[in-house]
């Protein structure tokens, strides 16, 4: 088990602004600098979206946010569908409102987009007057000056009492670069989150009710264990230090993440960015899924997320005791989870009842093997024998003129483990034939539950 290093938290950037100025457009124009997989992370159209760009060096969340109107207009007080949209428009507005005020508060250097066709509007003025009240860093950012008129006109925003006008293009580009780093400049340095040195970290995930606090305290309740509660201040959580088998371990607790529809505008639009942290700190994630309900798409979204961090994963089934069963039944049940989470066909799945404690006993030592696997080491030699035999068994498809050849491989990291691949030409690299690479590692070397990291370059590159 090696140490763990203080990691530096990412700052956030939050995109505000009223309806249909671009937030979206820039949102994908800001984290296209990694190409990153932009997922609706928090459940609507309407929450919040998560995604990572760098720029300059500096690494950041990007957090795209539904419009913002301080002032909607009143329900209508027509006939009955008149009222009933006009209620439904307002309480659309004011979950998009509370959604907003959160990203803002979260966030180090908030954007304010205006649109340069319309001008000025009333709604600009009001959000304005918001932003001058914080104390946060705030960069005004005109959309759509897509010509030289547009770029010439934007100093007419300097009557909303901000930062410079920064004329962009979120739809060509245009600009983007001087905003990127005018964002990095007024990004602050990030103290070091404190980590355990040599504790292993599991975060609890899951939707409401699916039993984790159940599963927390019965693991509690195991023999061999000893309990201290960490009050996670600063974390949004309560962390729970526990030793198992002479080891020191921290359990994080996570707030539900409920299903699409059903979150409430407050306190609660909190929980998904407070899994992500959880996620982002921790070793091992324990993904619970209900038995009766089996994977839903929230789920799916923070499997993705986990993945895209790097970190081992368990899939724990729990309430098993309320599924009848035969003997194909957890068989059944596996394929359908292999189905829906079809990119964590590595992960092994547990079944358990927190309820009766059925299996709970197999947990923390699933977890413990899981965090094993991702430390794995292969030596270069072994690494390379294994290439040799998948090219001669599957030889990369191409001609004899744009044919991939290998040079040589070794492993790089750990945590998770990468592979580093030389060969004559990159572009060559095909994803199915990465994927038969790692199949065939994986298959030799199991790495049971967590994610490859497959990087190829150019023998120039060395």
């Amino acid at each position: 088990m090696s140490k763990q290093k203080s990691r530096v938290k990412k700052p956030i950037v939050a995109l505000v602004g009223r309806p249909n100025v671009g937030k979206s457009t820039l949102f994908n124009r800001l984290v296209g600098q990694r190409k990153a997989i932009v997922e609706d992370l928090a459940g609507t159209t309407r929450d919040r979206l998560y995604g990572e760009a760098d720029w300059g060096g500096r690494d950041f969340m990007v957090v795209d946010t539904g419009g913002l109107d301080l002032n909607p207009e009143p329900p209508g007080s027509g006939d009955k569908d008149g009222f009933q949209a006009g209620v439904s428009s307002r309480l659309f507005l004011t979950e998009m409102r509370a959604q907003a005020e959160i990203a803002m508060a979260e966030a180090e250097v908030i954007v304010f987009l205006v649109d340069a066709d319309a001008g000025i509007t009333s709604a600009d003025e009001d959000i304005a007057g918001l932003l001058r009240r914080s104390d946060k860093p705030v960069l005004l950012a005109v959309n759509k000056a897509d010509n030289k008129k547009r770029r010439d006109e934007a100093v007419e925003f300097y009557a909303l009492g901000l930062s410079d006008p920064l004329p962009v293009s979120a739809l060509h580009g245009t600009g983007t670069g001087d905003l990127l780093d005018a964002v990095v400049e007024s990004l602050p340095m990030m103290e070091e989150e404190e980590e355990e040195d040599e504790a292993i970290k599991i975060a609890i995930l899951g939707r409401p009710n699916v039993g984790k606090s159940s599963l927390l305290n019965k693991l509690l309740g195991e023999e061999r264990v000893i309990v201290s509660d960490v009050p996670g201040t600063t974390r949004d959580a309560i962390d729970t230090r526990i030793e198992y088998d002479g080891l020191e371990l921290v359990l994080i607790d996570t707030a539900g993440i409920r299903r699409r529809g059903k979150i409430k505008p407050g306190v609660e639009k909190h929980s998904f960015l407070r899994t992500m942290k959880a996620v982002n700190r921790a070793d091992v994630c324990l993904l619970l899924v209900d038995a009766g309900e089996m994977v839903t798409a929230q789920d799916a979204h923070v499997a993705s997320y986990i993945i895209q961090e790097g970190k081992s994963v368990v899939v724990i089934v729990n309430k098993w005791d309320t599924v009848e069963k035969d003997t194909y039944t957890i068989n059944e049940y596996t394929q359908k989870i292999r189905v829906e989470l079809k990119f964590l066909d590595y992960v092994p799945v547990l079944f358990i009842s927190a309820k009766t404690g059925q299996r709970v006993n197999k947990v923390l030592p699933l977890a413990l093997q899981v965090h094993s696997e991702c430390l794995r080491r292969i030596p270069t030699s072994e690494v390379n024998r294994l290439l040799q035999e998948a090219v001669a068994e599957n030889p990369p498809k191409g001609s004899r003129r744009f044919r991939l050849k290998f040079l040589y491989a070794t492993q790089a990291g750990v945590n998770p483990p990468t592979f580093v691949f030389f060969v004559n030409d990159r572009t060559l690299v095909h994803f199915g034939y990465q994927r038969y690479l790692e199949n065939k590692l994986r298959e030799r070397y199991g790495f049971w539950g967590t994610p490859l990291k497959l990087i190829f370059r150019n023998r120039s590159e060395r």
